[in-house]
């Protein structure tokens, strides 16, 4: 992390600018910290990595996607993001009222192939 006073700020904010691309710039006055300066695009684009993980599984788990969908939102591989589901303690296979159904209707269908 780069740091500089209010004072060298005013006389070359390129240069703060410059370093801001690499890592926040602390800004002091004093002696003491006072501001904090960061690259918009590089902040943005972390942030925006890190927020579709979370809005593919928040869709996922509401039913608003399917598995599929939230994985290409997220911009993970299918398999990372069941993964990143399972960290999260979200179910991949939905259990619902049609579900005792539905495997009561399988064993007579097993049964007679």
């Amino acid at each position: 992390m780069y740091a500089t006073n209010v004072r060298d700020l005013k006389k070359n904010p390129s240069l703060a600018l410059r370093q801001a691309r690499d890592a926040p710039v602390l800004i002091l006055k004093g002696d003491e910290p006072d501001a904090v300066l960061l690259h918009l695009e590089k902040s943005l684009l972390d942030t925006t990595q890190g927020l579709r993980p979370a809005l593919g599984a928040t869709l996922y788990r509401d039913g608003a996607l399917s598995l599929g969908a939230a994985a290409r939102l997220s911009g993970l591989a299918l398999t990372d993001f069941i993964q990143h589901l399972d960290s999260l303690g979200i179910d991949i296979v939905k259990v619902d009222d049609t579900l005792d159904q539905e495997t009561g209707d399988l064993g007579p269908w097993l049964a007679s192939s």
